[in-house]
C-alpha cells in the first residue's frame, strides 16, 4: 500500500502563492502518474493537475498559467506551485497516485493523501 502525505497548505491573501508538497512512501516503485485534486465545500472533487513519470503534465483550465506541477522521482515527491491565487481556489487539496501512466479527469489513481486545506482570502 502506497502512503501519500501532503503538506504546505494554509491561509493566503488573493494574489499570493503557496507550494504544496506530497511525499510518497511504501511500495513507491509501483507509482507512475501523480496528481493533485481539490474539493471545495459543496462541490465535487476535481482534477487540478497531473504529471506522468516522464514529466508530461496536464492542467485544469481554471489553473493554467497560474499553477505548476512538478515531481522528483528519486525523492518520490510531487509539488504544486500555486501563484496568483484566487478566492475560488479555496479547497482541500489531495495528492493522488497510481500505477496508471496518466491521470485524467476520468481516470484517477487508487492512492490518496489525507488532504491539506488551502484558504484564499478575498
Amino acid at each position: 500500500q502506497v502512503q501519500l502525505v501532503e503538506s504546505g497548505g494554509g491561509l493566503v491573501q488573493a494574489g499570493g502563492s503557496l507550494r504544496l508538497s506530497c511525499a510518497a512512501s511504501r511500495n513507491t516503485f509501483i507509482i507512475n502518474a501523480m496528481a493533485w485534486y481539490r474539493q471545495a465545500p459543496g462541490k465535487q472533487r476535481e482534477l487540478v493537475a497531473a504529471i506522468t513519470r516522464g514529466g508530461s503534465t496536464n492542467y485544469a483550465d481554471s489553473v493554467k498559467g497560474r499553477f505548476t506541477i512538478s515531481r522528483d522521482n528519486a525523492k518520490n515527491t510531487v509539488w504544486l506551485q500555486m501563484n496568483s491565487l484566487k478566492y475560488e481556489d479555496t479547497a482541500v487539496y489531495y495528492c493522488n497516485a497510481g500505477r496508471l501512466s496518466t491521470i485524467t479527469a476520468t481516470s484517477e489513481g487508487p492512492y490518496w493523501g489525507q488532504g491539506t486545506q488551502v484558504t484564499v482570502s478575498a
